[in-house]
Formats: structure tokens, sequence, C-alpha cells
């Protein structure tokens, strides 16, 4: 079996494979000073719920966006797998062209979410992360990466405006029935959804203007449910894209992946 531990700045997403099927998946925050040994309780309490041996897992592979986690991973698969991690990143083959100028700067999501993209899918693509951070990643019909777009996740840029105002009050992030708001909360919750989503429509039309008008639209990441429906370019919401990604990144590596000691 194949284990699989995307970690992203909020939190990291987990999967299980067996014979290239995703059997579970769960996630759990993201922590800095969590151990090695506390990343395997809580790996082995995860996977026992759901009749696994921890045994039978015999290869782990990694992407992850926040450095100091990386050896602590490296650890705990060392220490309880016996196995040696695959690391997404420079000198892996990804099956794609990377056409950053300095490749190496691109995150491991960003480079498994197109290469899950541009196997499933075809290109050429506009990729869609709602995590944290939203990305935006352009693939070519050849399946070149080709670069794209940052900029802050809707949670952290509402985190961001409580912090920063004396008295704008912290709201629940739901779609407002209006976008005139009739209260201060209604029209924090107008600004959030409805200025999120005329900038991720925006950004999809003029991205696709550079690359392709009929590329497809491909959203995945953790609020991708709540915004995608409101979002009429994106085509295809897929949850689970950065795990598939992980998931063909090994089977590509696996001559000199993750190897049991």
């Amino acid at each position: 079996m194949l284990l699989a531990i995307d970690v992203g700045n909020s939190n990291n997403v987990i999967g299980l494979f067996s014979d290239g099927r995703l059997l579970t998946h769960w996630r759990i925050r993201t922590e800095w000073n969590r151990t090695a040994d506390e990343y395997w309780v809580l790996i082995k309490e995860f996977i026992l719920l759901h009749n696994v041996g921890a045994e039978t897992i015999d290869d782990i592979v990694v992407a992850c966006v926040v450095p100091p986690l990386v050896p602590i991973l490296k650890e705990m698969a060392h220490k309880y797998f016996s196995c040696e991690p695959l690391l997404v990143g420079p000198g892996i083959k990804t099956g794609i062209s990377i056409l950053y100028r300095n490749p190496a700067e691109v995150g491991a999501d960003r480079i498994v979410n197109a290469v899950a993209a541009y196997e499933k899918y075809g290109g050429p693509l506009v990729i869609i992360d709602f995590g944290t951070a939203t990305t935006f990643d352009a693939v070519s019909k050849k399946g070149e990466y080709l670069g794209g777009v940052i900029f802050p996740g809707i949670q952290i840029s509402m985190e961001a405006l409580f912090k920063n105002t004396a008295k704008l009050p912290r709201v629940e992030m739901t779609t407002p029935k209006n976008v005139i708001g009739k209260s201060t909360v209604e029209s924090i919750q107008s600004g959030a959804v409805n200025g999120f989503v005329g900038m991720v429509e925006n950004l999809i039309g003029k991205i696709r203007a550079e690359l392709d008008p009929g590329a497809k639209v491909i959203a995945t990441g953790g609020v991708v449910d709540w915004i995608a429906e409101q979002c009429p370019q994106i085509e295809v919401i897929d949850p689970f894209l950065t795990l598939e990604g992980m998931r063909i990144i090994h089977e590509k590596n696996k001559d000199a992946g993750s190897l049991k000691a």
C-alpha cells in the first residue's frame, strides 16, 4: 500500500492507496512543532480505524510546502515504516515539462496538481487550488507547465480583515442572499464571497485568453465545493486531485522511490 502525505500551510491531507485506488483519506492541522512520533501515532490510529495494519504500507510519498516538516516526516518513515519516502521536488520524474524560469520555485502541490490534471483530462488546462493560498496553474496542450497566479485564500483574507481593523467582526463564511448587505456582517460576507468569486472568474478569463480560450478549468482544494459552485467557468471539481497526482508521480518514480530499508 502507498501512503500519500500532502502537507499544506493549514492542513495535511493524507491518503491511503491500494493498487492505485484511494481507499481512504483524512485531514489534520499542520503544526510545525509536531514530532515524528506524534505523526506516527496520528497516522497509525487513522489507518487502524479502517482495519489496515501499518505493516501493509510499503511506500510513502510526500508533497510538502512547509520545509521544516520534511525531516520530521522522513524520520517517521525511517523509524516506523522502514522506508525512504519519495519527496516531490526537483530531480524526480513528473512526466511534464516545467517552463518556470526557475523550476525549483514551483511548489510541490502545484506540480502534483498539474501532473494529475493532465493525465486525467489532457490539455490545455487551468487548475485552481483553493487552499490557504489560491493558486492558478496553466498547462499547455502538450503537457507543459507554464506558470500561473498566486494570491491569498479567502479564509486568510477574512482573518486579515478582522485582525487589522478596529471594529469589523470575525464573521461566518456563508453565501449572502444579496450583493447589497443590510448589516456589517452581511456586507463583509458579500464582499468576501462576491469579491473573491469575481476575482476568480476574471482571472480564469485572462488566463484562458493567454493560454487557449477552450482550456478546461479544474478546481480542487479545501474550500473547493463552497467556492466552485458560484464560479460558472469551473468545469470540473476534483477534490482528490493532489493525492492522485502524488500517486501518479510515485508510479513514475517507483524504481528509485520509496524502498524498504
